[in-house]
């Protein structure tokens, strides 16, 4: 016999019990060191990327070079963008998972 519909959605509405909890798994506290470093080393490409991008655009200007000017000021808004992602990562992530976590 099957099952009505109201039936079907309790089963689909069923609290699984699940919520992330640290230190259920060994390794963790590496994890966190190791995503910790590649946020640092993003950061750090990141400024020399503006450096880059602001002395290309500097360059472009100067000599007329409206295609180097362009790419120059591309380049800083880029990075510029990505140093706001990297900086932000943590809080995203965290504004998100708690977002999510009161979904009912």
């Amino acid at each position: 016999m099957p099952l009505p519909l109201a039936d079907h959605v309790i089963q689909l509405a069923f609290d699984p019990g699940i919520s992330p909890q640290g230190g259920g798994l060994p390794g963790l506290a590496v994890l966190k060191n190791v995503v910790n470093s590649i946020n640092m080393f993003g950061i750090i490409a990141v400024v020399g990327a503006l450096a880059v991008s602001l002395g290309v655009w500097a360059w472009g200007h100067h000599t007329g070079g409206h295609q180097a000017e362009a790419n120059g000021k591309k380049g800083a808004v880029v990075a510029a963008g990505a140093a706001l992602g990297l900086g932000a990562a943590n809080g995203i992530v965290a504004f998100f998972s708690t977002l999510g976590s009161q979904v009912q």
